[in-house]
């Protein structure tokens, strides 16, 4: 990839984007004087799309015309109402329209798909996770271990990157598998690391957990809308995700599911009257039979208030399209970290350089003690919407939907007055 560290290369490369027009479809957040921030917080919560305003208040006039009726009379009929995201998510996660669900929330989710495929037995007892993991998720896995009656410290692996480095190597994930895996019952892993942005290859490590006789599943929480996915073809036993990020569906949005269609009539599972086969679901008998696919792992009736920004949200990435987003997004890390490494050296990336290697976000560390603090700090009171993870790492995600090379390079230029300003 070419790049000149000029605003006027930054518009050249607008004008040429087959994508830029899809900005003008969100509501950019703003600062208090009413100026557009140069939002790079998408990592953490994607921005509103317009669409979705009017997506829910549909929901909320069928609601007030029809009350209980709208059940089948909604314009979205709400019994049914998940079905209005699936071929969104099959768009975002190359599964079949069976194997995925809009429900609960991502941490529900964990719990909800450990149940069915965290079975200690035997020898097989241990759950192999990234040291470092998001807290949630390894709260929920250590709750589940203890749930079994066995001991977290013991049963609970955590692969950390070698000394003095931010990544984990996918050949020490094999080698680890291969050493270890006769007592390892689950893998749960990220596609794309929360705080360093590197991506995992989700085929090459499911192969290697089952050639481990493992199971495997992945957190997805950033890597939906994010980068594309197969995850029927890569053979992965489950997954779950948030739509809050790239998804763009609002704070506390549901989240999904994903269960590879040879699992649906031989997993246990923890049960609800939504997950009950649609036919007789409101014969309300005793005695529970599985919907098919996925959907049989719903235990409650879908939020349709929360429910209704994915669809208009889906609606966007299926116009898009995610394999156009991911080149876009490919340039667009590409020209921050060309950026970066010009208008201000002073920053150690720790994200991968390799684009194939890593999402649409790019974390640094200005190595100073407290340096970094006050550098965020600066960004923040200047009209820049990042993140900051203890001790030392920002995060800036440029996200193809809706960012510009221009946010980029304004970005970076920013980035460099706050070093030179705090020096």
């Amino acid at each position: 990839m070419s790049f000149e560290a000029t605003l006027d290369f930054a518009r050249r490369a607008d004008a040429a984007d087959l994508l830029r027009d899809f900005r003008q479809r969100f509501e950019m957040p703003r600062a208090p004087d009413g100026t557009e921030l140069l939002y790079f917080g998408g990592h953490s919560l994607g921005p509103l799309p317009r669409a979705a305003r009017a997506a829910v208040n549909d929901e909320l006039d069928d609601w007030a015309r029809l009350a209980v009726l709208g059940h089948e009379g909604a314009r979205r009929p709400w019994i049914p109402y998940h079905e209005n995201v699936t071929a969104g998510l099959q768009h975002l996660t190359g599964a079949r329209a069976s194997e995925v669900i809009a429900m609960n929330s991502l941490t529900v989710n964990i719990h909800m798909m450990l149940a069915s495929f965290y079975r200690p037995e035997g020898t097989r007892t241990k759950v192999l996770i990234e040291a470092g993991a998001f807290s949630s998720d390894r709260h929920a896995v250590a709750s589940q271990i203890a749930w079994h009656g066995l001991d977290p410290d013991r049963e609970l692996l955590e692969l950390a990157p070698e000394p003095g480095e931010h990544l984990i190597a996918q050949s020490a994930i094999e080698r680890l598998l291969e050493t270890s895996g006769s007592e390892i019952a689950l893998v749960l892993w990220p596609g794309v690391q929360f705080r360093t942005g590197q991506a995992f290859d989700i085929g090459r490590i499911t192969r290697a957990a089952h050639r481990a006789g493992c199971l495997v599943g992945f957190d997805l929480a950033h890597s939906i809308g994010n980068t594309p996915l197969q995850l029927h073809d890569d053979d992965v036993d489950f997954a779950v995700w948030c739509s809050y990020k790239y998804l763009n569906s609002g704070p506390g949005a549901i989240g999904g599911a994903f269960i590879h269609e040879r699992h649906v009539n031989t997993r246990p599972r923890l049960a609800g009257w939504w997950g009950h086969e649609i036919a007789t679901r409101f014969a309300m008998k005793p005695g529970f039979r599985a919907e098919a696919g996925a959907a049989g792992w719903a235990v409650s009736n879908p939020p349709v208030l929360a429910t209704a920004p994915l669809i208009a949200s889906l609606d966007l990435f299926q116009e898009a399209r995610i394999e156009r987003l991911r080149a876009k997004s490919v340039r667009l890390t590409g020209y921050l970290e060309f950026l970066l490494d010009r208008l201000a050296p002073d920053v150690q990336i720790i994200s991968p350089r390799d684009p194939a290697a890593r999402g649409c976000q790019l974390s640094f560390r200005i190595p100073a003690p407290g340096r970094g603090a006050k550098v965020f700090a600066w960004l923040c009171a200047h009209g820049v919407a990042c993140d900051w993870r203890e001790p030392d790492v920002i995060r800036a995600a440029p996200v193809p939907l809706y960012n510009s090379f221009e946010d980029v390079f304004r970005f970076a230029e920013r980035l460099g007055e706050a070093l030179r300003v705090l020096a």
